[in-house]
């Protein structure tokens, strides 16, 4: 049967040892006083929820799914999952990084992103209903009036009401500006919206007494393309002024979708049918608006596809140690059996290694990208928020793609671990990878990910973040670039950093004359940063394990060879992608559509 520990060791060692976050947050008057013993014991009691509470869920939520009452336009979770919720809700979890203004903690996003991994890997179908809610929170906190903020952040706070983002439609997915869905204005100052919406997570369920759903439409006047769409909260039930819910809202699930993965959440298609709805922000601005739910979201499916890392690593290591299939090439391991257990063999330990390494990179680069939220958030210098700012806005869509991307490698790595086996269901292998697939499509697909990167991120304002992310690689490389022990590691990453830099221009150059350079360039440049950052990570890592790996504590050994194979089997993939970035777009754009 499937297993999941919290990863706490390694999750204390990100947040304390290479990120210092303690000393980091005491820049923040907001969480000048959080210590090491309180972060440590939220982690660790995050930890016991997501094991013995969501976890057991999991696989069966994935056989049961959401079942749809098409009489009532009601959905029912899989069985455990509104008891879970409920759970969730009396220890104050949805609480934990929200405003105290509204009833939250007042923690910082980090020690939450922490806590999110662990949900993730223990139940991602679940997570999600939680984790769309805060997102709908971030958005209402930073652009609802506060009338809105009043009514609203109070309850999704407290986790009575959950969120959802309501964007896409069945004729426009990526291309927001085709949406149709209008919002006539009304006397009393609300406005009717009717439409359709599609592929909406959580959107109709019966975890929480009242859903908030966040809906882009037109207003009538509304000029074409993006520039013409507004953001609308449109609830299930119309609350009135003191947060009582009242009467049903014409915002109904017509259908839920049939999937690959993510069963237990409700993917659904909703129809506002004049339901009614107020205007968040500015009329024809809603998509600057939900790009903060939109922003959070991408960061929330790397944390995803983290989560799965993690859980798959620790399911195929367990199996690698127990199963026994034929015998070492160097010799017989286990005398007392007539065969070896398969951790043995060099190709296991590559790819349960591989998952390893991607795991352990990706805690550290999200948490490395939590921090910096936190510091654009709250610190009290306005140019470290906006220098801060700069750095995530670069960071996000690599989150997004690269973890993603490599929670599809490293669950299909784990699965390949069982052998036979790992195809079928009561292992939980097979659920991973289906779960994972998703990660990679929705949220903005990845190749979108990768034209937001070198094209709006990076081209459009002539590397000029991705300069100032590079100087600090610089600084490291020229602190310890003579130290020999270092040398394994600082030598590939200023080769590498050096490498970004002339394909960044030489892209740069083409895209003057071609614009479908970038297109052609984008998702193999942006592996190519995604390795660039995990590089300068892992060897930051490595230089923290090399000082310690006599101190008895194994950890530091087992990290300092986790980053040795990222150097040697995992980074050299950079090679390639060079290759691929700088190959042009005219052998995919020469052949014509027609011969396809």
């Amino acid at each position: 049967m499937p297993h999941y520990v919290a990863p706490l060791r390694d999750m204390q060692f990100v947040l304390h040892e290479l990120l210092e976050v303690e000393s980091a947050l005491k820049e923040l008057p907001k969480h000048s006083d959080l210590d090491v013993d309180t972060m440590n014991q939220v982690l660790e009691e995050g930890g016991k929820f997501a094991a013995n509470v969501i976890f057991p869920l999991n696989h069966s939520g994935d056989r049961e799914g959401c079942k749809l009452d098409v009489n009532t336009h009601t959905v029912q979770a899989p069985a455990g999952f509104h008891e879970a919720y409920k759970q969730y809700v009396e220890a104050g979890w949805p609480a934990l990084s929200c405003d105290p203004e509204f009833g939250g903690q007042g923690l910082p996003i980090v020690l939450n992103n922490s806590f999110y991994e662990m949900l993730n890997s223990a139940n991602q179908a679940w997570t999600m209903y939680p984790g769309l809610s805060h997102g709908a929170y971030e958005c209402l906190h930073a652009h609802g009036t506060a009338e809105q903020k009043a009514l609203y952040l109070p309850k999704l706070v407290a986790g009575t009401w959950t969120g959802t983002m309501c964007l896409t439609e069945p004729h426009c997915g990526t291309d927001l500006g085709l949406l149709k869905t209008k919002a006539a204005p009304q006397a009393d100052g609300s406005y009717q919206l009717t439409g359709s919406k599609i592929f909406i997570s959580a959107g109709e369920h019966d975890l929480s007494e009242n859903i908030i759903h966040l809906v882009l439409a037109r207003l009538p006047d509304a000029p074409p393309g993006t520039k013409g769409i507004s953001l609308f909260i449109v609830p299930k039930f119309i609350p009135d002024s003191q947060g009582k819910i009242g009467a049903r809202n014409p915002i109904f699930c017509g259908a839920i979708e049939h999937k690959m993965g993510i069963h237990g959440n409700a993917t659904c298609q909703m129809n506002l049918d004049a339901a009614q709805g107020w205007l968040i922000g500015e009329p024809n601005r809603g998509l600057n608006a939900m790009f903060v739910m939109m922003n959070a979201a991408r960061l929330g499916v790397g944390m995803q596809s983290l989560g799965l890392t993690e859980v798959a690593y620790q399911n195929a290591l367990i199996y690698a140690k127990d199963r026994t299939q034929g015998r070492s090439l160097t010799g017989v391991k286990a005398e007392d059996k007539t065969a070896d257990p398969i951790i043995v063999h060099p190709d296991v330990r590559r790819m349960l290694l591989t998952a390893r390494a991607y795991a352990e990179g990706g805690r550290a680069f999200t948490s490395y990208v939590a921090l910096l939220i936190d510091r654009e958030l709250n610190h009290p210098d306005e140019e470290v928020r906006k220098e801060a700012a700069d750095e995530v806005s670069l960071l996000t869509p690599i989150v997004k793609a690269f973890i993603t991307d490599n929670g599809w490698i490293a669950t299909s790595e784990a699965m390949q671990v069982y052998g036979g086996h790992g195809y079928i269901a009561e292992w939980g292998m097979e659920q991973y990878v289906r779960d994972a697939r998703i990660n990679m499509i929705y949220e903005g697909t990845n190749t979108i990910q990768s034209l937001d990167l070198l094209g709006r991120k990076i081209l459009m304002d002539n590397g000029e973040k991705l300069r100032h992310f590079g100087e600090k690689i610089r600084h490291f490389v020229e602190a310890h670039g003579s130290s020999e022990d270092m040398s394994e590691f600082v030598t590939p990453l200023a080769d590498l950093g050096d490498k970004v830099t002339k394909l960044t221009m030489e892209i740069g150059m083409k895209a003057f004359q071609n614009r479908d350079e970038v297109g052609a360039a984008a998702v193999p440049y942006l592996r190519v940063v995604g390795h660039l950052v995990y590089a300068y990570l892992f060897a930051r890592m490595a230089k923290i394990a090399l000082e310690k790996q006599d101190s008895g504590d194994k950890f530091y050994v087992a990290k300092l060879a986790t980053a040795r194979f990222y150097f040697a089997r995992l980074l050299p993939e950079t090679a390639m992608l060079i290759r691929q970035a700088r190959s042009g777009s005219a052998n995919v754009m020469a052949l014509d559509a027609e011969l396809f």
